[in-house]
């Protein structure tokens, strides 16, 4: 039992350094730091969109409209902390 909870940490961990990535290059995107047109940084920044888009759509559906301001990489982010620390507690108990 221990071990899995290991994987699922891992796995929160490694989305949650993809949404980290994500939201970097969003910033350098929109500051013009980096260009689409290269395609490399195309492919990347298509590759994260493609991983975190089902699901940023199933927050933004739920969260209220706040214009060009996109809260959900937030959300994400701090629902993947909140089962980061159910998870912890949980392994604690099994000791």
């Amino acid at each position: 039992m221990y071990s899995l909870m290991q994987i699922l940490l891992t796995i929160l961990n490694l989305v949650y350094f993809v949404v980290i990535a994500h939201v970097i290059m969003s910033w350098l995107i929109n500051f013009q730091v980096l260009n689409l047109r290269q395609p490399l940084v195309y492919q990347i920044w298509d590759g994260l969109n493609r991983l975190l888009n089902p699901i940023y759509s199933r927050v933004r559906s739920v969260l209220p409209s706040t214009g060009s301001l996109d809260l959900a990489p937030l959300v994400v982010l701090l629902a993947i902390y909140a089962l980061r620390v159910v998870i912890m507690n949980n392994a604690m108990m099994l000791y």
